[in-house]
């Protein structure tokens, strides 16, 4: 390795760092004189670190305080620059410190290949001290520049993930408040009818299970996704809200309504329907979930044949949310007692709504709910109490 002994001269006026304190740069070099020579050169505005083997560099730069830049020969014994620079590159601790490899070695392959290992530099001796200091000046302000991006990036992407996680926080409690607020106003409605709150827990059920398995048919896979799925298991304990409307005569009677009677019970729909617009026109905007449970609410008693009310809708007019309704209530009316009526037992109330296939119900909705029946059953005997038998 080729050795200079040229006297340095120490008085050129070249700017320190911007940064605080001083930067600390580590000379690798197998001959004591050369590694004399670089701390003469570097020591006035660095804190200079000396390695006479690359085994020992690559100790020090693993050490507690770790070198900013560090000046690497190529050629040494045991271990040259090139296994010192992989080494150094190839671990999480030493990747970013940046390598300027200071060697007699001038071949252009050799420059190429240093490069290649990730070296900022390359510079050949023997050195002139002022594109020395200017190159290692250059590449540690290069440095200190990318700690900070980094660092930066570093607090940028914890701040995301700490207000990511708030919003994720206020999100559940947004949906908690909501899920709350469906549930206390269908048991308002619940209050004042003769069926009991495990009614709007069973027929939400109901909903899921017959959503779920109708996503992949050709009819209903573009609007049963899971967003809607959910929306739906949310909305419908609010089929009935309406009811609050009926006066207690004609909504609590135990015999069948007569032709007057009925016709006031009907409009429970159009009120529900009202109660939820009014509610969205208190927000001021429309409400996804409100704008589904209108759905259901003003239109879960149409009937597939036109026969049903409020409006007399025919077949695919009727909103699907209200034609998954439809079946869901229907079936856990049949199977749950009331007074002017005893409780179905599964199998009849089964019996009933297949005769509604393609009168009452949609064909396919119905064919689902056939199908999952089992499901349904042990939902409703899930949640059942004994008002309910």
């Amino acid at each position: 390795m080729q050795t200079t002994t040229t006297t340095i001269p120490m008085t050129m006026d070249t700017p320190r760092t911007p940064h605080e304190g001083r930067h600390t740069v580590m000379v690798v070099d197998d001959t004591p004189a050369n590694l004399v020579l670089m701390n003469d050169l570097l020591q006035e505005r660095y804190t200079v670190k000396v390695a006479s083997s690359g085994a020992r560099a690559l100790k020090i730069a693993n050490g507690d305080k770790a070198p900013d830049l560090i000046l690497l020969d190529i050629m040494m014994p045991d271990m040259d620059g090139y296994d010192v620079c992989r080494q150094l590159k190839a671990s999480p601790a030493t990747r970013d410190i940046p390598v300027i490899f200071l060697t007699a070695r001038t071949d252009e392959h050799d420059e190429e290949m240093g490069l290649e290992l990730g070296a900022v530099d390359y510079i050949t001796k023997p050195i002139s001290p002022a594109i020395v200091l200017s190159r290692v000046n250059t590449h540690l302000t290069l440095k200190a520049s990318a700690d900070f991006l980094r660092d930066k990036n570093d607090y940028l992407e914890q701040e995301v993930q700490r207000r990511t996680a708030e919003v994720q926080r206020r999100t559940a409690e947004l949906r908690d408040v909501q899920d709350v607020t469906i549930l206390t106003m269908a048991s308002l409605a619940e209050t004042r009818d003769n069926e009991t709150g495990d009614h709007i827990v069973r027929t939400q059920h109901y909903v899921r299970l017959l959503a779920e398995h109708l996503r992949s048919h050709p009819r209903f896979s573009a609007y049963l996704d899971d967003v809607m799925i959910d929306r739906l298991f949310k909305s419908a304990p609010l089929h009935d809200i309406g009811k609050v409307g009926i006066p207690d005569r004609i909504l609590l009677k135990p015999g069948k309504l007569t032709a007057e009677e009925f016709e006031i019970m009907k409009t429970h729909t159009t009120l529900g329907k009202l109660a939820i617009e009014s509610a969205e026109a208190r927000l001021g905007k429309s409400v996804p979930f409100l704008s589904c449970a209108k759905e259901i609410a003003y239109s879960h008693q149409e009937k597939w044949d036109g026969s049903g009310y409020p409006e007399g809708l025919v077949g695919d007019a009727i909103p699907i949310s209200a034609r998954l309704m439809a079946i869901a209530d229907v079936y856990d009316a049949l199977i749950s007692k009331r007074v002017y009526k005893p409780a179905f037992t599964h199998e009849a109330a089964m019996e009933i709504i297949v005769q509604g296939r393609g009168r009452h119900f949609d064909p396919d909705v119905l064919d689902a709910f056939v199908e999952i029946q089992g499901e349904c059953k042990a939902v409703a005997e899930q949640h059942t109490n004994q008002g309910d038998q």
